[in-house]
């Protein structure tokens, strides 16, 4: 079965075709970073403009690049949820229109889920085991028992670990994007150079939790001193300092649930899980397997929606016409212990 993915949730415009949920015959990502480099982050508007500008042609070059019709696809997907309504609109409506004019099934997919089920699309994952999402919009600690069966343990209370990133990069100017350039610039400095607090929760906040306003705020009001007082360390050793933080942070609340669930295989997704720090300490981790997607499928693409699009399709699933958007993460079940 043949599905298309359309993915349209935030600033990467893409279009794939998969076969039978796993073989990637074409992923074409068009990516929008020199649109909004001079802002130092995405401006919702712009993005959606430029998507409207682009899905004609990024669809075609996904549909030449497979050398299929869209006579040969058997189902569409498409992102509908959660990123900016403005750009998730583009790629919904586009995905309907070509459904209803061809006769194909639709079904709207989750970007959440569509992310944990990355590393599929490169090998045979058994479940469950534990999800770790982490991107610039999101940070969520989860049990995934199946594709569309994900069990939300922890996340954010404030911040995204990528927002954190993001909003350190274009205080400091690190460059853009914010992840990216810090974690490039970590990797020449000392990450014991400043020692930036790991924020302890409230009483009766959930176990698994995580809060990064405090760590960034505190990396933030750093600048001061770092401006204004010789021997204070380099842009770099900032940078290799704030990473630190904001990774060890991560990793004590995942380790908890690994501990707590006994699970001993994680599956990581989103665009954090590029991150250098990340990739290389949970490498180490021992008597664990640890399975990362490959870089370029960290990022956003269709080729994740058009893979777990066909698990819905193959099942009978399909969206109606009059489905629309969401910018807002729903449709998960939550479990504090």
């Amino acid at each position: 079965m043949m599905i298309l993915g359309i993915e349209t949730s935030c600033d990467e415009c893409s279009v794939a075709v998969v076969d039978d949920g796993r073989n990637i015959i074409s992923n074409i990502v068009a990516s929008q970073i020199e649109l909004h480099r001079p802002y130092k982050g995405v401006v919702p508007e712009l993005a959606s403009r430029k998507h409207t500008e682009w899905i004609i042609p990024v669809y075609r070059e996904a549909l030449a690049a497979a050398g299929v019709t869209l006579r040969e696809v058997d189902g569409i997907a498409a992102t509908n949820r959660p990123g900016l309504a403005g750009a998730l609109l583009v790629g919904h409506s586009f995905a309907k229109s070509l459904a209803y004019a061809s006769g194909k099934p639709f079904v709207g997919v989750d970007h959440i889920r569509a992310h944990l089920y990355a590393a599929h699309l490169e090998r045979d994952i058994d479940y469950p085991y534990i999800g770790l999402l982490v991107s610039g919009g999101h940070t969520i600690l989860c049990r995934v028992s199946s594709f569309d069966d994900v069990e939300v343990l922890g996340t954010t209370i404030d911040d995204a670990c990528g927002e954190a990133f993001d909003k350190v990069a274009k205080h400091y100017g690190m460059g853009y994007p914010g992840g990216l350039a810090v974690d490039t610039l970590a990797a020449r400095g000392n990450p014991e150079a400043f020692h930036f607090p790991n924020p302890s929760l409230h009483k009766g906040d959930h176990r698994y939790d995580v809060s990064y306003s405090g760590l960034k705020t505190a990396v933030i009001n750093q600048l001061e001193q770092f401006r204004g007082t010789a021997g204070t360390g380099s842009l770099e050793d900032i940078a290799a300092s704030f990473q630190k933080a904001a990774i060890d942070l991560l990793l004590s609340r995942l380790f908890r649930v690994v501990e707590d669930t006994g699970l001993k295989r994680i599956v990581a997704g989103g665009g954090v899980a590029a991150n250098s720090l990340l990739r290389s300490t949970l490498a180490d981790y021992k008597d664990v397997e640890v399975i990362f997607p490959s870089l370029k499928l960290c990022t956003d693409n269709g080729a994740m929606i058009a893979g777990i699009g066909y698990h819905y399709l193959t099942r009978g699933i399909q969206s109606p016409f009059s489905e629309t958007v969401s910018a807002r993460v729903q449709g998960f079940r939550k479990t504090y212990p």
